[in-house]
């Protein structure tokens, strides 16, 4: 069986993380395309990867094996309604929050094989975590070739309700920013006890790094974690009481 050909459709950053990712894992320039509107945006994918690129999606749609949809929610429409004949047989992701695969089956056709799933920014850096969700019409191949390519950038979980894309949102789609958050937070509390603001920042950042780590390879779950750095009586819980008493769990 010949590898299958990948086909983006947008070439903005998710697109561009996708596409690294996948040439790392060993596929081919050659099993990759882009479209977009933007003919500076293609040329700089092609330059980059190496990959052939279009000013239409045309082209992507009757050879695309995996049509990759990386185009903002508000176009998707659009773009999907102008889409010729796709290839028969073809996969379809879409990394769009907010349109679910009914929308799409019905802009696409009802005999379209979606996959939809919500990736979030870490996956520039290859450190993302994506939630996918299959409508009936992808076959099992189909459902391993979708988790390859979103794990060429991170992790993916499969979520059994699409509903739970949403869920998927809330706390991956849109957490970095409140680690993020988090982090800006700190930094500013770390200058205000007198540390230099590169100081302050630094601990910060490299504390989260530690932290997250760590809780990726223990064996025992957060709140263990916290309670071993929570002496009795000591300062660090008296600052956990401080965030539980202004109704922190409550907040998140």
């Amino acid at each position: 069986m010949s590898a299958p050909v990948i086909g983006f459709i947008g070439a903005g950053n998710m697109a561009t993380s996708l596409i690294g990712g996948l040439l790392q894992q060993n596929v081919k320039p050659a099993q990759v395309m882009a479209s977009d509107h933007n003919p500076e945006q293609a040329a700089r994918l092609a330059r980059q990867f190496g990959i052939s690129t279009y000013s239409d999606n045309d082209h992507l749609a009757r050879h695309c094996d995996i049509l990759i949809l990386a185009v903002k929610p508000q176009v998707m429409q659009h773009v999907c309604q102008a889409l010729p004949a796709r290839k028969s047989g073809q996969l379809v992701i879409s990394i769009a929050a907010g349109i679910d695969c009914r929308s799409l089956a019905d802009w696409l056709g009802a005999d379209a094989a979606i996959v939809r799933c919500m990736p979030n920014t870490p996956s520039l850096r290859r450190q993302g975590v994506s939630g996918l969700f299959a409508n009936a019409r992808v076959s099992s191949a189909q459902r391993e070739q979708a988790e390859q390519i979103l794990n060429a950038v991170g992790i993916s979980l499969w979520l059994e309700e699409e509903q739970l894309i949403d869920a998927v949102t809330a706390v991956s789609g849109s957490g970095p920013a409140y680690f993020f958050y988090l982090i800006e937070a700190m930094t500013a509390a770390g200058e205000q006890l007198g540390l230099p603001r590169d100081t302050a920042e630094r601990l910060t950042l490299f504390t989260a790094l530690g932290a997250a780590d760590m809780a990726v390879h223990s064996d025992v779950d957060a709140s263990e974690l916290r309670r071993r750095v929570s002496s009795p009586g000591g300062t660090t819980e008296q600052a956990i009481n401080s965030f539980a008493a202004d109704g922190f769990p409550a907040i998140v």
